[in-house]
């Protein structure tokens, strides 16, 4: 009988891995050079580009002359390009970063003739519970992946849904993507190696061909390739080269029934390496950095400037796109690789910052230099605490800041900087060296108000906003230069700044809106303390919506609002890790340690508006691990734990932010969370979706399953959620009695041959010194909200946003002393667990310029979602830009959102 059989010649390409970018790319450029003189040489070759655009890119970035090549093949049908940008990890970025990379990954292919309609994923470790609604909202209905698939798949294909009910017909790639490598091994044997081959996998492809991926990590197929497929095609075997597109849309007959719901992360039929989650904290925290400026940027671009800073916001999101590399920002590279990474999520949110200043520079020059300016990136108001410098108060007298309302709040002053800034003697000979140090006004990083010159005495009075009238340092010069005749001998020059503080103040902001105050003394009595004010006595914080209380052991007891008592939060526990960048692995002989040597609390903020508290504990840890691997050393490095315990007025959560110095190697540090009752299910969420997990994974390949999982803005089990800074890692343990956060995992190696917990290498051993973190300071940021109703009554989706997105404050640049401007108010978006992952400026040729929301319903209720602002018209818009649909827009725009639904609108 005779077995047709496809095959897609490709290659995966990891830009950068344990060989940097640039190294890569040399041999890119050599392997696709190879794909062009093969394909031009014979029409029936194809070739599928690994599904992401950057290769191209790359590629012509290095031969821009063949450009025309290039496209002329995609024209042909030869050559499949897109539909990413890159092939990214999904769940190290945002969800609104795994948009952006569809989008621009598939403007990119359209410009060079039109990308291949298949969601390739063929690398991932592991894949997101929204990506189904992701390429169905892009109008892309198929998708292709390995890793990550449970085992109730028992065909080559199923039926991906995501929470919203979204589906994408899915090619399992059960065999990884280089399948039919095997076959291609001998080449006159291709035949009988292809009938064993259909006959050992009979099971998976009923009616359809067999699907053999001819391809494999880095390298271009032989240019023979099509020749031996023609000669090994006869009686037995009716053989095909095709893109994977050609496959999926002309091959395939056979209807799929098995459906999978909700994210990929089952170990039974490859290894989803799930250590990468915690490796290299550094990256994780740069990527959310990056990711956060860069929106924040658009925002404020969009709602508050009268430029256009595309360019700059394009560059942004290119480079951090770049970073979520599967490869990139996963850590699993080699040190210089991990350096370069790290390198450009940095450019990434330079480039982001100078477009967000720029931004708020505009609205800042009606705000009078003695006020600051207040933004607000998020579409809901919101109140806040900034905190900025201002001049001292006399002794004795407090401080209000006063709004442009004509509201006056008091304020809570945190630190004072001294007045005497420089006191030196010289000769009157050299006082013109000091005026070298003037640059027009600025001395110091101050302004010159005014100078006082007396025989052998010249001081200097600066401040942050001179209020003397004009300064000409030529008139200075001058007058120095005369004193410095008539009185020759030692002088004294003293340079002295203004009483400096450092004050909180509480503002409220609009959404997505401006607001400005300006600090200066009480003309009365203080004003009242906002609501629910925070305090702080030897070892409890408090802001009667939340309660800490430091225990001798230096963990906390945190009581919420609703009475819920977590005890013992912040124990932290060390133990040995003999793994590598992939997979974590435990000695066979561990020692943790979780008890501190020395416990000291120094009380460092009182309230009302903030209250502070640092706990400092003393760890004996292991150096290292020892020689065998499966003992930790017996030498110890004492290693002091700051905890700087946070309560903030009207916060019904408790801010902690650890750090120390990492000293040792071969280790993981936890942060645990007990919990009143063992829960038996978890729910983190990141990527558009809140997703509950039990206290198991599906195994079965040759990784042990450890149920370790992603989280991303916050993660939550029985009467605890955390609210995070960057994506991380987390595991319920002790069956479900406590919630333990991944704070640090250092290890030496990018894989390691003989690994206890998996059963094949997961790339060379090359060693990874950096990944061990030594003489890094390590800090990490969350918040504790107990709640015994869970995540959704707590309200966690908006209080992660307002935890992770501060309000941005910027000294206003207008003449001393003027008015405040109104309060604005930009988007406004009102509804039940909804997320806006951006607002942006977009421009289409027909409708001109517009804004774009993007929203999404975090609950399996759905969700109503009202939003208003400065526009008049409306349409809702697939992930792509494409228009779908007017909506009415009567005082406002109403929309109904379904359960787990993405939502696309822009306004004009």
């Amino acid at each position: 009988m005779q077995k047709s059989a496809v095959f897609v010649p490709h290659f995966h390409w990891d830009r950068e891995w344990y060989e940097p970018f640039q190294v890569f790319r040399h041999r890119l450029v050599a392997a696709l050079d190879s794909v062009l003189e093969t394909a031009e040489a014979d029409p029936d070759f194809r070739f599928t580009v690994d599904g992401q655009m950057a290769a191209i890119e790359d590629y012509l970035e290095m031969r821009p002359e063949n450009r025309d090549r290039v496209a002329a093949l995609v024209a042909s049908g030869q050559l499949a390009i897109g539909p990413w940008l890159i092939l990214l990890d999904e769940f190290l970025c945002s969800g609104e970063t795994v948009v952006r990379n569809l989008r621009m990954g598939w403007e990119a292919a359209a410009r060079l003739g039109g990308p291949m309609p298949i969601g390739y994923l063929p690398d991932m470790f592991g894949h997101i519970a929204q990506m189904p609604q992701i390429l169905a909202r892009a109008g892309i209905a198929h998708a292709a992946l390995w890793r990550g698939v449970p085992g109730t798949v028992d065909g080559h294909a199923f039926r991906w849904r995501a929470p919203d009910g979204s589906e994408v017909r899915t090619e399992f790639l059960f065999d990884g993507y280089d399948n039919g490598l095997d076959v291609l091994l001998v080449p006159d044997r291709i035949g009988p190696a292809l009938g064993e081959y259909a006959r050992a996998t009979a099971g998976r492809w009923g009616g359809d061909p067999v699907l053999a991926m001819a391809g494999t990590d880095h390298n271009a197929p032989d240019p023979r390739l099509a020749s031996w497929l023609r000669r090994a095609s006869g009686e037995q075997h009716a053989i095909t080269v095709a893109t994977l597109d050609e496959y999926i849309r002309t091959h395939v007959r056979d209807e799929v029934s098995t459906l999978v719901t909700g994210e990929l992360r089952s170990h039974v039929r490859g290894n989803i390496l799930p250590g990468v989650l915690s490796v290299r904290l550094g990256l994780k925290q740069r990527m959310a950095v990056a990711e956060r400026t860069v929106d924040h940027a658009e925002r404020m671009n969009a709602l508050w400037s009268g430029q256009d800073a595309g360019p700059f916001l394009s560059l942004a999101w290119h480079k951090i796109i770049e970073s979520t590399a599967h490869d990139s920002v996963v850590g699993s590279g080699t040190d210089e690789t991990c350096d370069q990474v790290e390198a450009r999520l940095a450019e990434a949110a330079q480039a982001a910052r100078a477009v967000r200043d720029a931004a708020l520079a505009e609205p800042a020059a009606r705000v009078p230099g003695d006020a600051h300016l207040v933004a607000n990136p998020l579409p809901f108001p919101r109140s806040a605490l900034v905190e900025v410098d201002i001049a001292a108060p006399e002794r004795g007298s407090a401080p209000v800041a006063t709004g442009a309302d004509g509201s006056v709040r008091a304020v809570q002053l945190v630190s004072e900087a001294p007045t005497v800034l420089s006191d030196e003697r010289m000769d009157a000979s050299h006082l013109e060296r000091v005026l070298r140090r003037i640059h027009r006004r600025e001395l110091f990083g101050r302004l010159i108000d005014r100078y006082d010159i007396a025989p052998h005495s010249l001081v200097f009075h600066l401040a942050e906003v001179p209020t003397a009238g004009p300064f000409d340092l030529m008139v200075l010069r001058r007058e120095v230069a005369e004193a410095a005749v008539a009185h020759p001998g030692q002088w004294r020059v003293t340079t002295r700044e203004e009483a400096r503080a450092t004050a909180l103040v509480p503002v409220t902001v609009p959404a997505s809106g401006l607001a400005s105050f300006r600090v200066g003394p009480s003309e009365g009595s203080a004003p009242p303390v906002a609501p629910a004010p925070a305090s702080a006595t030897a070892r409890t914080l408090s802001n009667h919506l939340v309660e800490a209380v430091i225990a001798a052991d230096g963990t906390l007891d945190v009581t919420g609002a609703d009475g819920t008592v977590l005890r013992g939060v912040g124990r932290l526990v060390d133990g040995g890790d003999r793994g590598d960048s992939y997979n974590y692995a435990p000695p066979a002989h561990d020692t943790l340690v979780s008890r501190p040597t020395r416990v000291t609390v120094e009380p460092l903020e009182s309230g009302p508006l903030r209250a502070r508290t640092r706990v400092t504990r003393v760890y004996e840890w292991p150096a290292a691990l020892s020689e065998d691997r499966d003992l930790r050393d017996a030498r110890t490095v004492p290693t002091p734990v700051e905890t700087l315990v946070e309560v903030r007025a009207g916060e019904p959560f408790v801010r902690l932010t650890t750090a120390f110095l990492n000293q040792s190697a071969d280790h993981r540090l936890r942060l645990h969370v007990p919990l009143p009752e063992p829960a038996t299910v978890s729910a983190s969420a990141g990527q558009f979706a809140v997703t509950e997990r039990g206290l198991s994974a599906e195994g079965g390949w040759g990784e042990y399953p450890l149920p370790t999982f992603p989280a991303s803005s916050f993660v939550s089990a029985g009467a605890a959620t955390v609210l995070l800074d960057h994506c991380g890692e987390y595991e319920l343990v002790d069956d479900g009695a406590e919630l333990a956060l991944t704070l640090l995992r250092a290890i030496g190696s990018i894989s390691v041959n003989i690994h206890p917990l998996r059963d094949e290498p997961a790339a060379s051993e090359i060693p990874a010194p950096g990944a061990q973190e030594l003489g890094v300071r390590i800090e990490n940021r969350i918040a504790v909200l107990p709640s015994a109703r869970g995540w959704q009554a707590a309200g966690a989706v908006a209080l992660a946003e307002e935890f992770r997105g501060d309000v941005l404050v910027v000294r206003g640049s207008a003449p001393v002393g003027g008015q405040l401007p109104p309060n604005a108010c930009g988007v406004r978006v009102e509804g039940e667990d909804v997320l806006v992952s951006c607002v942006r400026r977009v421009a289409d040729d027909e409708r001109g310029g517009g804004t774009e929301v993007r929203l999404a319903a975090m609950s399996d209720a759905g969700t109503t979602v009202r939003v208003t602002g400065d526009f008049t018209e409306a349409a809702t818009v697939d992930l792509l830009g494409r228009p779908l649909g007017a909506e009415p827009v009567l005082d406002g725009l109403e929309l109904a959102l379904g359960p787990w639904e993405i939502r696309t609108v822009v306004l004009r």
